[in-house]
């Protein structure tokens, strides 16, 4: 199929791209946030196509993938077809609900013209959908290159904007983290974290942007991966830090309770007990390597890539032929 998709979430994005289609993936010459284009920091396929608006008034579009609301008007404007009507449409949505928790009603809610896809089935549950046709697909992540090897004495934590979204992302709890072992965190604009949580430079060293291909690298090193959002739909860097067999301490929220194993290390909505699990990671590196090795097996197990293509292949042939 020729699938509309534009480049929002970069690791879920590269993920759905390794698929046997083709994949058309909007581009504007400031590459900006409706035309990124092509990865640039993750391994793409050459089947991911960059296609400029003009280019797509022509194309040949079997599906069109909407992950943000105005994407619909957008789709509808560069194509000059009713998406939903002459192509058919699924919706993604990344994200837990906002607002008025749990009765936040979905934008697309209602609607009989796209199928809403969840990425947890937490975030299925939590929103209110309405009416809409709903399904669920799993994530999958493409495994990653390297192994753990856990040698340094350091904790890992992988958050994007951990300032500006602080309690949500549980940035603020680093700190108790800092008092066992440094902590490096990696992500984008992670600059200067230290400085906003008060800490000492040797307590907290921020990595910023790091190519996804090169953080792994220096997280298979650190001897656990913290997981401490309170409020966010499961992250990938999680599912990929346990695909390489590093054990995880991880806030039971969200999806997280479906996703990590008690025995890939720690997971409760107690702070002392995810510290104390950090303590016994730090102090025992044989427990670590087979909380890792736990780890490892549920997150290839549920999070496998090819499981994740099969879901989607499925889905869209479903979509695609119920709409000729």
């Amino acid at each position: 199929m020729n699938i509309l998709v534009w480049h929002v979430h970069g690791s879920w994005t590269t993920s759905f791209v390794h698929g046997k289609h083709r994949y058309l993936v909007p581009v504007t010459p400031d590459r900006g946030a409706y035309g990124l284009g092509r990865a640039r920091t993750y391994p793409w396929p050459d089947s991911a196509v960059e296609v400029t608006p003009a280019e797509l008034r022509r194309a040949d579009v079997d599906v069109v993938l909407l992950q943000r609301p105005e994407e619909f008007d957008l789709a509808c404007e560069w194509l000059g077809r009713r998406v939903g009507r002459d192509v058919p449409a699924i919706y993604v949505e990344h994200n837990t609900p906002k607002g008025d928790v749990p009765n936040s009603r979905h934008p697309m809610a209602d609607r009989d013209d796209l199928l809403l896809t969840h990425v947890t089935h937490f975030n299925e549950l939590f929103w209110d959908n309405g009416g809409t046709r709903t399904a669920v697909v799993e994530h999958g992540v493409v495994a990653p290159a390297v192994e753990w090897t856990g040698e340094l004495d350091r904790l890992a934590v992988v958050i994007n904007e951990p300032v500006r979204r602080w309690r949500v992302t549980g940035t603020d709890l680093l700190a108790r983290f800092a008092e066992l072992a440094p902590l490096d965190v990696y992500g984008m604009k992670v600059a200067g974290l230290a400085d906003h949580l008060g800490l000492p430079a040797d307590r907290l060293t921020s990595h910023d942007d790091v190519p996804q291909h090169a953080m792994h690298g220096e997280l298979a090193k650190r001897r656990a991966y913290l997981h401490l959002c309170r409020w966010t739909s499961l992250g990938l860097s999680l599912v990929e830090a346990m695909t390489m067999g590093m054990p995880v301490v991880a806030l039971a929220t969200t999806e997280a309770v479906e996703a990590v194993p008690p025995s890939a290390g720690a997971l409760s909505t107690r702070v002392d007990v995810l510290v104390e699990a950090a303590r016994g990671l730090l102090d025992d590196p044989a427990a670590a390597r087979r909380a890792g090795a736990a780890a490892r097996t549920a997150a290839r197990d549920r999070y496998g890539l090819e499981r994740f293509l099969a879901d989607w292949d499925r889905l869209l042939e479903e979509e695609v032929c119920a709409s000729r």
